[in-house]
């Protein structure tokens, strides 16, 4: 079954939220992956929630208790270059260089390049992990 997600963009935490929020992460970040959690919806129906979806409610409850925006993008979703670029906070000249040398999958429609977000987040995944693994050998050299 295909899943299409409005287009919104980022949800962030109203300041009168903040309190309901850090409490309702205090109480889920120490659940066990065991745990069988459950939903009330608004007809009063109780819900179990799959083991993945309770992980997503996790994760977004951690990002959201810092006060920081969050979107959720499927990992197929194509973006184009601009989007892409913002993403890894780079130029959108510098980020076609990437494409070119073959560091990025991507496909063409037309003559507009599309980039897949999964494809996006290994690359920034293993930018991130040799920019950490450089940083640790400036470290040991200047000890």
């Amino acid at each position: 079954m295909a899943v299409t997600l409005p287009a919104r963009g980022p949800i962030a935490p109203a300041e009168d939220e903040r309190r309901d929020i850090e409490t309702v992460y205090r109480k889920l970040s120490h659940a066990t992956e065991d745990v069988q959690a459950r939903l009330i919806g608004p007809d009063g129906q109780v819900l179990t929630l799959p083991p993945s979806l309770y992980r997503v409610i996790q994760a977004a409850l951690e990002v959201l208790n810092r006060g920081d925006a969050i979107s959720i993008v499927p990992i197929h979703k194509e973006l184009t270059t601009q989007e892409a670029a913002d993403i890894l906070n780079v130029s959108r000249q510098y980020f076609v260089r990437l494409l070119e040398e073959g560091r990025i999958p991507f496909t063409k429609a037309g003559t507009h390049r599309r980039i897949r977000f999964g494809d996006l987040m290994e690359f920034k995944r293993h930018r991130d992990t040799l920019r950490e693994q450089k940083l640790d050998e400036l470290t040991r050299l200047g000890a």
